[in-house]
């Protein structure tokens, strides 16, 4: 296992994602999934408040609370904790009544709530699940100005992040599903205003969805943001495992109308592509699908989930594939015959 640096901290190489514990994993399969992956080196552990998912109110901060039933029982200085506040804008009103605004009022509260549920004293990188004004999420691919609503200016919700990191309860800041845009003006307020910086941003990134490589790629490079890239395995379309069957413990068959981002024009196509590049070269479909994020110059973490053991030991397992230029030839082949079916 390799570490990276996310400003001060040496995060390793893999993320360990938790949304399934508390919906397809249950407590004991939780910790057993985390005792392996601090086994194999993995330091770094992502949630978020809303987790599991899909949300519901009868299962809100449940993989919050697994985790720190875990975590009270595990050396904490050893361990890179992350976790999310939901922004609003999603119809969850079980979340702090609503999942308002990313105002103080807001992140007081579900900060302190995540830590009392985590069963700690601080969290190492406490993120934005998504902005807190209007942008397109989760497969939307277009901008439409007609849906801008009322929004915390950025300046105001980092000056509140600068009191949580006073007062001990947080130690860096995190974006997810971020623009170029918002990334440049949290940059630029931190930098003027003397506020903490941003370290990362979490957001998807995998051989069906490469939107990343553009501006973004850019902005991170010189803003110096990290990416923290989920879902590499694209809902497991990616694993090949929905090619000839529908999984019935599988999340988009369990969770109708879940996942829609993975269902859209040449992604069946893409994914039959990637998987014979794969077999050609005596690979997984997983491996090769989590190797090429881990190749990217701009990855700093990929964040890897699994419902299963054995499909966390495949994931890790990809950590000793390199792939050679003739394979990164055949992916770009591809890319350029079906690129980014699923933004």
């Amino acid at each position: 296992m390799q570490y990276r640096e996310l400003g001060d901290l040496k995060v390793s190489e893999v993320c360990l994602g938790t949304m399934t514990y508390g919906q397809q994993n249950t407590l004991e399969e939780a910790h057993q999934q985390l005792d392996y992956a601090i086994a194999q080196g993995i330091n770094f552990i992502d949630t978020a408040e809303m987790y599991p998912v899909p949300p519901r109110a009868e299962t809100y901060g449940a993989t919050e609370t697994y985790i720190g039933k875990w975590l009270k029982k595990q050396k904490r200085d050893r361990l890179i904790i992350a976790t999310k506040i939901a922004g609003p804008g999603r119809g969850m009103k079980w979340v702090r009544n609503g999942a308002k605004a990313i105002d103080r009022e807001n992140l007081k509260q579900a900060v302190d709530n995540s830590l009392k549920r985590l069963q700690t004293d601080y969290i190492d990188l406490y993120q934005i699940h998504w902005p807190d004004r209007y942008v397109p999420l989760f497969g939307q691919s277009v901008y439409d100005p007609t849906q801008e609503r009322e929004t915390v200016a950025i300046a105001e919700q980092l000056s509140v992040f600068a009191d949580l990191i006073q007062a001990g309860k947080i130690r860096y800041v995190g974006l997810s599903n971020e623009t170029p845009w918002g990334v440049s003006e949290f940059s630029h307020a931190a930098k003027k205003l003397g506020l903490p910086k941003v370290a990362s941003i979490q957001n998807a990134y995998n051989l069906l969805n490469r939107v990343f490589d553009w501006a973004l790629a850019e902005t991170c490079h010189y803003e110096n943001v990290g990416l923290l890239a989920y879902s590499p395995l694209a809902f497991g379309m990616l694993s090949g495992k929905y090619l000839s069957k529908q999984p019935e413990k599988a999340r988009i068959t369990q969770f109708k109308g879940f996942g829609q981002r993975y269902l859209k024009t040449n992604v069946k196509e893409a994914v039959v592509a990637y998987v014979d590049i794969a077999q050609r070269y005596n690979l997984t479909p997983a491996q090769l699908a989590i190797a090429f994020v881990q190749s990217r110059w701009f990855v700093t973490s990929t964040v890897i989930g699994a419902t299963t053991l054995e499909q966390l030991q495949e994931n890790l397992d990809s950590l000793e594939v390199i792939l050679s230029d003739e394979i990164l030839v055949e992916i770009e082949a591809v890319h350029h015959r079906y690129p980014n079916p699923a933004p």
